[in-house]
């Protein structure tokens, strides 16, 4: 993992994922090294200062921002522990479901969406889909460390388990009859949303309650995938007044 949010906020809320984190010797801003240092000092995690030619061969192609971290495998959530997080916080649950998300730059920041406006969880598949790795940690700018996500052999049979919990399902379609705006979104609800070009297939289409389509008035035909999550994500949050 690198960069300095992903590490810095694995560090504040998962350290025991951290086996060991390489600092750029010269270039850190003083109180981000403070804070690494001394994160890494409680935790007892090792931090090497190194050059930033180690750094690159570590990280090579990528904006590691002086800060690499070797991490274990990512701790993926059960989807039994999304659907129980309300309980917790007395809201209506929130949940993304992500349906064949291949590009990890999509995948993060849609992890970043749905932190930011309050959803329980996200819930990816594990074939022909993006996993949580390095490039997805960034682009969440940290977010993966304070998101459940789970990983599941299979997202129809996932989505019905969260209908029988009480989710209504709700997928995001440039067909969909009704719009966003008029569209119900109380209750514990689940945010479909579908892959960059393919958008939700046919067989996820007919266990969702409802389809919605997102009013535009340019003359692109569809939004990018993250885009379209956190736009839903937003009015779902607006209606539930989660945002100050």
């Amino acid at each position: 993992m690198y960069g300095v949010n992903p590490v810095l906020e694995l560090l504040r809320a998962k350290p025991g994922q951290i086996d060991r984190i390489s600092v750029q010797q010269q270039g850190l801003k003083e109180s981000i090294a403070g804070e690494i240092f001394s994160r890494a000092s409680a935790n007892k995690i090792r931090v090497d200062q190194v050059d930033r030619e180690r750094l690159d061969a570590m990280a090579p192609r990528t904006v590691h921002q002086g800060v690499v971290a070797e991490v274990r495998q990512f701790d993926y959530a059960t989807l039994e522990a999304i659907i129980a997080a309300p309980k917790a916080h007395g809201r209506p649950g929130l949940v993304v479901l992500l349906d064949g998300i291949q590009d990890p730059m999509n995948l993060g920041a849609i992890i970043r969406s749905a932190h930011a406006f309050g959803a329980d969880g996200v819930v990816i598949a594990k074939d022909r889909a993006a996993a949580v790795t390095g490039v997805v940690a960034k682009a969440s700018a940290g977010a993966t460390a304070h998101t459940r996500i789970a990983r599941v052999t299979n997202l129809s049979r996932a989505l019905e388990e969260l209908k029988a919990a009480g989710y209504w399902s709700v997928a995001a379609e440039p067909e969909g009859k009704e719009t966003l705006w008029s569209a119900k979104l109380d209750g514990p609800l689940a945010i479909v949303v579908g892959a960059e070009g393919g958008g939700v297939r046919k067989g996820m289409l007919e266990h969702c309650d409802f389809l919605v389509r997102i009013p535009m008035v340019g003359q692109v035909a569809s939004l990018n995938a993250s885009v379209s999550a956190g736009v839903l994500l937003a009015e779902v949050a607006r209606r539930r007044v989660v945002i100050p």
